[in-house]
Formats: C-alpha cells, structure tokens, sequence
C-alpha cells in the first residue's frame, strides 16, 4: 500500500488512513461482513422513515435515495470510478430493500435496526482486537471510507484504476 500513501489524490490519503487502523486479519474480514451491512442497514433505516407529500408523490425518492445522491456525489469528488462502483452497491442495496419488503413479513425498519446493532457489535469487536479505536471517532467522514476502502480491493484485485 505504499504506492497508496505517497499519492497527493484525497482518495489515496483517506484510504491509507483508514488502513492503518485495519491491519489485522480478524478486524479484515469482520468488516468485509459488517461494512457492507451496515451500509444496507443505513438504506433500509432512511428508506423506512417517513416523507413529506411532495416525496413520496415521486417514485423511490425518500431519504434513503437522498442520502445516497449525496454520498455518490461525495465519492465523485473522491474518484469517479469507486462513485461508480458506490452507484452499482447503492443500487444493489435499494433492489435489496424493495425485495426485502416484499418477501420477509417483519417490518423493515425492525430487521434493519437489530442487524444494524448486530454488524457495529461486530466491527467493535474487530477493533478490539485490532487495539485500535475505529477511524471514524477521528473523523466521521471515514463512515464512508469504509465501504470505498472494501471496494479498493477488489479494484485493484481487478486492475482497475480508480
């Protein structure tokens, strides 16, 4: 990762920054379950909270698919090819919640909610034993961070630029 931190792009600093408070293998593969969850579980708590009338007169527009224009456009500025890889997840997690509504008889915001306490329970634990505290106390834009700092793996695991 070397390559990483010596680059001037914010992307790459924020990357690296986050990592060094990711380097053991357990914390690693916790937060390969719980980052994605979690990210799931913020789409389908905003999805569940009510909208004004001029909202919901529109299709999928409500505070999930609000959030999500925002932290795409967040990552564009970032880098343009992990906001695309951010655009495909979001999409991916809003199919997941439409079809999570359609298919499971509890309540959206109750499963959310407690798979949600479930994953932070989980990255808590991974940062025990990684001894470190997690980057977003430092920073509260690496509760972003994190899903791109997944996404960067598989990109470069993939060769692709970003």
């Amino acid at each position: 990762m070397s390559n990483v931190s010596q680059s001037g792009r914010a992307i790459d600093r924020l990357l690296a920054e986050y990592g060094e408070s990711h380097q053991n293998p357990v914390n690693k593969k916790i937060h390969w379950i719980a980052v994605p969850v979690i990210f799931w579980t913020a789409v389908a708590l905003l999805w569940s909270l009510p909208v004004p009338g001029f909202m919901a007169a529109v299709p999928l527009v409500n505070w999930a698919t609000i959030a999500l224009l925002g932290a795409v456009i967040y990552y564009s500025i970032l880098s343009v090819p992990l906001a695309i890889g951010m655009l495909v997840f979001a999409i991916f997690c809003i199919i997941d919640v439409l079809i999570f509504q359609m298919l499971v008889p509890v309540a959206l915001w109750k499963a959310a909610l407690v798979i949600f306490l479930i994953a932070w329970a989980a990255q808590f634990y991974g940062h025990k034993i990684e001894g470190k505290k997690p980057s977003f106390f430092k920073d509260i834009q690496f509760l972003l961070i994190g899903p791109a700092w997944l996404l960067s793996f598989i990109y470069r695991k993939y060769d692709i630029s970003y």
